[in-house]
Formats: structure tokens, C-alpha cells, sequence
């Protein structure tokens, strides 16, 4: 049983990088490299992933979140889901609505009983995407403009359905390689003129689209593999990223960004960072 948080617990988001107050997480305890999901997972398939390490470094992690004044909500890890820790997959927020993934993968499958579960235990609204496969890795929020990646886990049909319910929202599809897992592995909006990418992820069309709305930040390939695009933004120009990003991140300090090192690499042996491992219940508007 999943214990109630407060009384007064609501959800809205409306981008990426408003203030983050309120934020759903899991720990690794149960994480490891079973079936190979990513691109990222098969290098690491025989060193595999030290759960206690990961657990540290995720602990670590989430008292770095606190400390910035964000509520950091756990969901209970459970043996069955050793990707649990990616929690940004299971769902997004959007409006006053989380909006719950039905998830692609096998081995995936069943996490969002989870979160369902607790947002049922208090009272929060959901929208339950149900036999629609749109995972919260694939889709970055930018006020009424949703970008949504074409994957492996995100199919376009489930895109247009998505659209339908939406009207009032501009979904616009991003297909890119497939050898990468989820759009933020990718491309990631961290202010309303700024945007990490990594070119060779996108054809043409959809680089000139991007790079038409955003002042572009380009990631290396190295750093694309270090997942230099799947940071967090916080609000105020406040964001967490790897200290091994670091051109990534003296970018960013150069563009006035406050950047939050914290060492996860433990935890992207499978796949994903910051991004991956947290989904943003409330975001607000206001100085925290």
C-alpha cells in the first residue's frame, strides 16, 4: 500500500523547464540488465549493473532534489521491474491530468499498475492511454506545442489519437534513428528559445523544423552516449547533467545555466539519465 503524501497533492506541468516542485522516483533496488531493451544496455550486458552502487548514486541523487526544495514522491520497487527507475516513462503530466503509458516492451509491462495505483491513492486525475503506445520519453512539453517521438516504444497512430483528445495542443511528431531509445536521448527543450540536440539523430526536415523554434545546443556523439541531451531541468536556468558531460555543460554555463553535477553513471548503463528517472508531477510557474 502506497501511503498518502499530504492532503492538498495536485499535478500540472506545461514544460520542461518551469519550476519542478513535486516529482515521482523509484529506486533502483531491483535493477539490472535482463532482457536487452536499448542500444546502451548491450554494452554493458556482461558488466551488467551494480545495484548497490546505483542505489547510492540514486539516493544521492534524490537528496540533491530536496535540497533544491522539490518534493520527491517514491514509488514502491518491485523484483518484477528491473527498469523501474526510469518512472519518466510511465507516464507525463500535462495540464492538470497525468496521462499513464501503456508500455511497449515486455519486460516493462506492469510498472504502470504502479503509479496508477498511487495516483489513485490520492485522488490525482489520470487518463489512462490505454492500448496506446506513447511513453514519456518520447514526449517533451513546450506550453501548447508537444513534440512527440516516432520509436520503437511511441507509434504514430497512438501519436494521432493523442492529437485527437488534444485539440487545443499541437502534437507534432518527431521520428528520428531508431537505434535510440527515446527522443530525449536526442533532442530535449530546456528553455522557450534553447534546445540540446543531437544532429545525427534526425533527418533534415526535422533539424531545419527544430532549428527554426530553438537556439540549438548540438551534443557529440560521445556525449550523446553519456546521454548529454537527458538532463533536468529544474526552472530558473537550473538544470542537473552528468559531470562527465563536460562540453554539454560548459555550454550551458556559458549560456548563464547553474548546473547541478551529480554522478549517475551507474544508473545510464541502462539506458537513461536524469530525464529517464524522474516524471515531473508539478511544475509551476512561480520562483521557488
Amino acid at each position: 500500500m502506497v501511503n498518502r503524501i499530504n492532503e492538498e497533492l495536485e499535478a500540472y506541468c506545461s514544460s520542461e523547464y518551469s519550476n519542478l516542485a513535486r516529482v515521482i522516483v523509484c529506486e533502483p533496488r531491483h535493477m539490472a540488465i535482463r532482457d536487452i531493451i536499448n542500444e546502451t544496455q548491450k554494452e554493458f550486458k556482461e558488466e551488467n549493473i551494480d545495484q548497490a552502487r546505483a542505489l547510492e548514486q540514486h539516493t544521492h541523487f534524490t537528496k540533491a532534489l530536496e535540497q533544491e526544495g522539490i518534493e520527491v514522491i517514491k514509488l514502491p520497487p518491485e523484483i518484477t521491474y528491473p527498469e523501474q527507475v526510469f518512472t519518466r516513462d510511465i507516464g507525463f503530466t500535462l495540464g492538470n491530468t497525468v496521462y499513464v503509458a501503456e508500455m511497449a516492451t515486455n519486460i516493462r509491462q506492469g510498472e504502470e499498475l504502479v503509479l496508477k495505483s498511487w495516483l489513485e491513492t490520492n485522488d490525482i486525475p489520470f487518463f489512462n492511454l490505454h492500448k496506446n503506445h506513447i511513453e514519456g520519453g518520447d514526449v517533451i512539453i513546450d506550453g501548447n506545442t508537444i513534440y512527440i517521438g516516432v520509436s520503437d516504444r511511441t507509434d504514430e497512430s497512438s501519436i494521432q489519437h493523442l492529437q485527437s483528445l488534444l485539440p487545443e495542443y499541437d502534437v507534432i511528431a518527431i521520428p528520428f534513428i531508431e537505434k535510440f531509445l527515446h527522443l530525449d536521448c536526442v533532442f530535449n527543450v530546456i528553455s522557450p528559445t534553447e534546445a540540446l540536440i543531437f544532429p545525427e539523430a534526425h533527418a533534415k526536415k526535422e533539424l531545419d523544423l527544430l532549428a527554426s523554434r530553438y537556439d540549438i545546443i548540438e551534443v557529440t556523439k560521445e556525449e550523446q552516449f553519456t546521454l548529454g541531451t537527458n538532463v533536468l531541468s529544474i526552472g530558473n536556468k537550473k538544470l542537473f547533467s552528468l559531470p562527465c558531460n563536460e562540453q554539454v555543460n560548459r555550454k550551458l554555463r556559458q549560456r548563464g545555466y547553474d548546473i547541478i553535477e551529480v554522478d549517475i553513471s551507474e544508473i545510464i548503463k541502462s539506458g537513461g539519465s536524469f530525464r529517464c528517472c524522474t516524471m515531473p508531477l508539478l511544475r509551476t510557474t512561480k520562483k521557488m
